[in-house]
Order: C-alpha cells, then structure tokens, then sequence
C-alpha cells in the first residue's frame, strides 16, 4: 500500500516543485512559446476549478478536497490490495487533488501554467496536480471496466 502513497508524495513534490519555479522566475500571464501556435509555458492563476468555474469559493473547495481525500484513503485501502490498477488510479488521484489543496489552502489559488492551443482552441491552462487528476480518473474508469468484465466472466 505503502507505494502509492509515495507515487501520490511525487505527484505533490513534482507539482509542487513546478508551480515554485512558475511563480519565482515569471511574471503572471507571461507567456514562453515552446512550440509555437500549439504549446506554452503560460503564468496564470486561478482561485475556481477546471475553467474557472465556482471562482473564490476556497470554502466549499477545503470541505470537497478533503471529503474526496478521505474517500480515495478509504477506497485505497478497501480494494487496492485486490486491483493494482484501481490503486494506481487512486494514488495518482490523491496527489492531484492534495497537490491543488496545498495553493488553495496556503495562497487561496492554485498556479497553472500548460498551455495547449488544440485545433486553433486555447484550452484551459492546467499543472500537474490536473494532469494527474485527470489521468487518475481515466484509470479508474479503465479499472472499472475491466473489474466488470471480470465479473461478468465469472457469472
């Protein structure tokens, strides 16, 4: 069990570690091209959620993280002996979500800075917390899919 804690500490660390170098050596919204009209390194700053939604509401944002990292401790514990890679999912999920927790707890908005231009869309500028967010979540998909089929091969 004890490794996918320490996968969700290097999420943290990683993200952690980006965000510091984001915020010490550019200004907000400065912008550096590392492939130009697709990808940016993008200063930004955002106190909602994914594309700014519930902006300033930290309140409601403290209450959900850690209900969701109680959850993700308990699921983690309950079946991830079972499914490596429902426990994978859930490491990669809990450091995400502790990763964005850390900016909104200590700054009251969490710093992003990936910049994608996708077929002429800018999409929402994202960091490594959503990153692995994101990438958690398709693996419990993943997971849950395959744990069903399983299931359905036994009945």
């Amino acid at each position: 069990m004890y490794r996918y804690y320490l996968l969700a500490a290097i999420v943290i660390a990683i993200d952690q570690f980006t965000k510091y170098l984001v915020v010490k050596n550019m200004e907000l919204y400065e912008q550096i091209p590392i492939i130009e009209d697709f990808f940016y390194l993008t200063s930004h700053r955002n106190s909602g959620a994914a594309w700014g939604i519930l902006e300033g509401k930290m309140g409601f944002f403290y209450i959900i993280t850690i209900i969701v990292i109680i959850g993700i401790i308990y699921y983690l514990h309950k079946y991830g002996k079972d499914n490596k890679l429902f426990a994978l999912a859930l490491g990669l999920i809990l450091g995400g979500a502790i990763g964005n927790f850390i900016d909104r707890l200590f700054h009251q908005e969490v710093v992003d800075f990936f910049d994608f231009i996708i077929f002429g869309y800018d999409f929402p500028i994202f960091n490594i917390a959503d990153s692995s967010l994101t990438i958690g979540v398709i693996l419990v998909i993943i997971a849950t899919l395959f744990e069903e089929k399983k299931q359905k091969g036994k009945a």
